[in-house]
C-alpha cells in the first residue's frame, strides 16, 4: 500500500483547496465527503437504509437525500446524528479502502472531516496532516457557502474537535492564514517531503 496522507480540519479551513493544489501536482485525492454525496445521490447505496430509518420525507421524488433537512436534524439531535453516522460511515471506510488499492501517485492523500474524532483511517493512515486557521476565519469561510448560517456553523464545529486538539495530534501542519499563494509553497514543501517518505517506506 502506497503512503496514505489523512488530511483534516475543522469545517472552513480550507481542506478541499489544499486537496486541490496537493491534486495539481498530481497526487491522487481520495475526499469522504465526495463518497458520501455519491452515496446519498438519487439511488446512492446508502438511500435505502436512510430511508428505512428515517421514513421517505428525507428523500426526494428522484430518490436523493434531502441534504438541507438532514442537516438540520442531525445537528439538533445527536441520537440522529449517531444513526446516520452508521449508515454512512461503514459505506464510506468500505470504498475509501477500494480507492486505496487503486491509488497510482507515490503517495496518496485521504480527506476526512472526522478523521480524528473517529479514528476510524488509523490503520490506512500514515500521517496526519491539520489544515489550521482560527476559529473566526472557519465561521466566516463556513458562512460563506449557500444554506449555512451561524448557528449551523457553530453547530458542526462543536462535534468536531477543538483547534488545540487537532493540532496536538497533527504530524504536519498547513497554515491557512494568509493568500493562496502561501498555501500553496507549504504544500509545495510537504509534497516534497512525502515523496521521500513514501520512497523509503
Amino acid at each position: 500500500m502506497p503512503l496514505m496522507i489523512g488530511l483534516t480540519g475543522g469545517i472552513g479551513s480550507g481542506k478541499t483547496t489544499a486537496a486541490n493544489f496537493f491534486s495539481d501536482l498530481g497526487v491522487d485525492i481520495i475526499d469522504t465527503d465526495v463518497i458520501s454525496h455519491e452515496l446519498t445521490e438519487p439511488q446512492g447505496g446508502a438511500i435505502a437504509a436512510i430511508r428505512e430509518v428515517f421514513t421517505s420525507k428525507f428523500i426526494t421524488a428522484e430518490g436523493a437525500l434531502k441534504r438541507k433537512e438532514m442537516r438540520g436534524l442531525i445537528f439538533s439531535d445527536s441520537n440522529a446524528r449517531q444513526k446516520l453516522e452508521a449508515i454512512l460511515h461503514p459505506l464510506i471506510r468500505a470504498e475509501v479502502s477500494h480507492r486505496v488499492e487503486l491509488v497510482s501517485s507515490v503517495y496518496g492523500i485521504v480527506v476526512v472531516p472526522l478523521l480524528l474524532e473517529t479514528g476510524q483511517y488509523r490503520d490506512l493512515i500514515g500521517r496526519v496532516l491539520v489544515v489550521d486557521c482560527s476559529e473566526h476565519d472557519q465561521i466566516a469561510r463556513a458562512m460563506a457557502r449557500p444554506g449555512l448560517g451561524e448557528q449551523t456553523v457553530r453547530a458542526i464545529m462543536a462535534t468536531q474537535y477543538s483547534r488545540e486538539e487537532r493540532l496536538q495530534k497533527a504530524d504536519d501542519v498547513i497554515l491557512n492564514t494568509s493568500d493562496m499563494a502561501h498555501l500553496e509553497r507549504q504544500i509545495s514543501v510537504l509534497h516534497r517531503k512525502y515523496i521521500a517518505l513514501a520512497s523509503r517506506s
